[in-house]
């Protein structure tokens, strides 16, 4: 039978032929793409195991303990999953001077890489939302974010993307980055998010 992928952090589940030196059936977890390790814990009939460090596995019966697992076994058992797995999204964060659309330095030297990164996805789809700091009312903060979000749209237009859709919304100051009081000029919570997936 053929290897299939759980959805559980990356863990992973296989039905082997049989062979009297390895279980027939297990559970592999794997580190998340962001560096973390989550946990899986496998009961069978003949125990419980927890799984909770990277690159190892447990027969899914729970008879016996976890045991690290190599990569030459992971792409032989699951090869085929590991490749059938959509492109993650990638996400950018565009840093904006304080009280209009004008991007930081920095930030307008990613819009290229943006434009790249897209290039490398079929019928790509981008979600652009703007945001702003706490400072003025939250009416016109909502529409100052909303004109970032769509400057970045026409900006990454003006440099060939061409994506099969793409959103463009403003969250205003409801979704801060880093968390101040009212009236606070917090550059980091002056952005817009591009995500491409």
């Amino acid at each position: 039978m053929s290897p299939h992928l759980t959805c559980c952090g990356i863990a992973l589940a296989t039905l082997l032929g049989a062979c009297a030196s390895q279980p027939r059936s297990y559970v592999a977890l794997l580190e998340s793409p962001d560096g973390t390790t989550g946990k899986v814990i496998v009961k069978g009939a003949r125990g419980e195991q927890r799984l909770d460090q990277a690159k190892t596995a447990a027969a899914l019966d729970g008879a016996q303990p976890p045991a690290p697992i190599g990569d030459e076994k992971l792409q032989k058992d699951f090869g085929s999953a590991f490749a059938a797995r959509p492109q993650l999204p990638e996400r950018f964060l565009l840093y904006f001077e304080s009280g209009g659309t004008a991007l930081t330095p920095a930030s307008a030297a990613l819009l290229p890489q943006i434009v790249a990164s897209a290039r490398q996805r079929p019928g790509i789809d981008v979600s652009i939302i703007g945001h702003s700091d706490t400072v003025g009312k939250a009416e016109a903060n909502a529409e100052l974010a909303l004109q970032r979000a769509r400057f970045v749209a026409d900006q990454l237009g003006n440099q060939g993307l061409a994506a099969a859709a793409v959103h463009v919304e403003s969250h205003g100051e409801a979704n801060l980055l880093v968390k101040t009081p009212d009236e606070t000029p917090e550059p980091r919570n002056r952005r817009v998010e591009v995500s491409i997936r």
